[in-house]
């Protein structure tokens, strides 16, 4: 059986557990949506949209300098508690998102941090694009979107494909850490420095 996108999107909605993982277990499935759950339960994943509410105060500020000296990255990402943020495993998730944040030079950590003002410019500058092709009202608005998919994409760090592994965006990276620690866990601010000529 074919897995659409849809059927993963609202598996990934259903569980908030990552996209691959959740394509994954729909094939394992055979497109059973509550096979699926049960198959990513057994998996020990947890539902990370449910943690997403819970408060996160503790956590750990990271940083990473490229070899060549001219990158610098500080991030902070939070957790819930101390115990878990002192963890290995927590410091080790902190170091490869400063690192990824140093590869791929993000602009905002989510979709929801990019000012209005920015998105209206973009939607403006893609209808301006198909202004002359003669195509519907509702085409052009649905290709917006779907550019607008692909600029989130770009420059928003938690839709970015993770750089050590380009079958996972980032935030599929975090959910996987919240599915085995069971905590909410989430990246707060970064900032990136570059020196440039």
């Amino acid at each position: 059986m074919d897995i659409t996108a849809e059927m993963v999107k609202e598996l990934r909605e259903r569980t908030g557990i990552g996209m691959m993982e959740c394509k994954r277990s729909l094939e394992e499935a055979g497109g059973d949506q509550e096979k699926a759950i049960e198959i990513l339960r057994k998996k020990g994943y947890a539902r990370a949209a449910d943690k997403a509410d819970r408060a996160a105060h503790e956590g750990r500020i990271g940083s990473y300098i490229h070899t060549n000296g001219k990158i610098g990255v500080l991030v902070e990402v939070n957790c819930e508690t101390d115990f878990v943020a002192k963890n290995e495993e927590f410091v080790e998730l902190v170091k490869l998102i400063a690192m990824h944040i140093a590869a791929a030079a993000p602009k905002y950590v989510a979709p929801a941090d990019v000012p209005a003002e920015i998105l209206d410019k973009e939607r403006e500058i893609i209808r301006e694009q198909f202004k002359d092709s003669k195509k519907p009202a509702e085409i052009v608005e649905k290709i917006v979107e779907g550019k607008l998919t692909k600029f989130y994409e770009e420059f928003c760090l938690l839709e970015q494909t993770f750089i050590k592994d380009d079958k996972m965006k980032v935030r599929d990276l975090i959910t996987q850490f919240i599915s085995k620690f069971k905590e909410n866990t989430k990246v707060s601010r970064f900032v990136r420095y570059q020196i440039t000529k």
